[in-house]
Parts: structure tokens; C-alpha cells; sequence
């Protein structure tokens, strides 16, 4: 049997009405985090399209100062040149791995997915902790359980 049909009559409409007040209060506590999300968003949004253009402009500016001295054609090579070196540090500097030894660029490391997550399995250590950095020493192998020798 349901716990709602052995309730009273009045607890259950409490239960509900209960429910059913909560249920609104969630909803519109997410409409208003959305909404609020939504805005900030957008506002994201139109910031990256101005920075678009405002790079545009100048990148555009440097090409005409060049193109004062220089053959036109010259102006706008060495303007996307530049462009293109800008670009590819801001690459390399958006990656945290970029600059570590053993990492091959341009590959995926051995053993790690083909998706770029990072390595399949943890790296190992060169050497074991020693036991007065790293606490006691670990058990080994071949040591005997001192508790099974009281048991004996």
C-alpha cells in the first residue's frame, strides 16, 4: 500500500499542498538564476563581437601605417604576418602542458586517448618514497603478519 492512501484525509492535502508549494519555489528560483545566466551570457557575447571588431580596426590601422611607406600588397603581408605569429603564441600560452619535457607537440602523448584528455594512466614515480618522507614505510611481500603469528 502507498504511504499516501494510509495517511488522514488533512495530512495528505498537507503533504500536497506542502509539495506543490515547494515544486513553484524551485521553478522560479531557476527561471530567476536563468534569467540572470541568459543576461550575462549575452553580455559575453557582445563583448567578444566589439573585441572582433575592434581588432579588425586595428589591425586594419597597422596595415594603412604600413601601407604609407610600402607597396600595398607588402603592407597587408606584414599585417597578417604579424597577425598570425600573435596567434599562435596566444595558442601555445592557452595550453598548460605546452612547455613540459616528454610532451611531444603536435601528438598526443604515448598511452593517452586519442581525444587530447590527457594520459590514459597517472605517471609513475622514479623511485618509491622514502619511509621518513612519506610516513612509515609500506609492508612488504614477503613480511609476515605479526597478528598471525599470536594466532598461531
Amino acid at each position: 500500500m502507498d504511504r499516501m492512501e494510509q495517511m488522514p484525509q488533512p495530512d495528505r492535502r498537507l503533504v500536497e499542498e506542502l509539495a506543490r508549494v515547494t515544486r513553484e519555489t524551485v521553478r522560479e528560483e531557476l527561471r530567476e538564476q536563468t534569467r540572470k545566466q541568459r543576461r550575462t551570457a549575452l553580455l559575453y557575447a557582445a563583448s567578444g563581437a566589439v573585441a572582433l571588431y575592434a581588432g579588425a580596426a586595428v589591425a586594419l590601422a597597422v596595415g594603412l601605417a604600413l601601407a604609407l611607406g610600402l607597396p600595398d600588397w607588402a603592407a597587408a603581408l606584414i599585417t597578417a604576418a604579424v597577425l598570425g605569429v600573435a596567434a599562435y603564441l596566444l595558442r601555445n600560452a592557452a595550453r598548460p602542458h605546452a612547455g613540459k619535457p616528454g610532451h611531444t607537440v603536435g601528438g598526443d602523448a604515448p598511452g593517452a586517448p586519442p581525444s587530447g584528455l590527457g594520459t590514459a594512466y597517472p605517471p609513475m614515480p622514479a623511485a618509491p618514497p622514502a619511509a621518513d618522507e612519506a610516513g612509515p614505510a609500506a609492508p612488504r611481500q614477503d613480511d609476515v603478519d605479526p597478528e598471525a603469528r599470536e594466532r598461531e
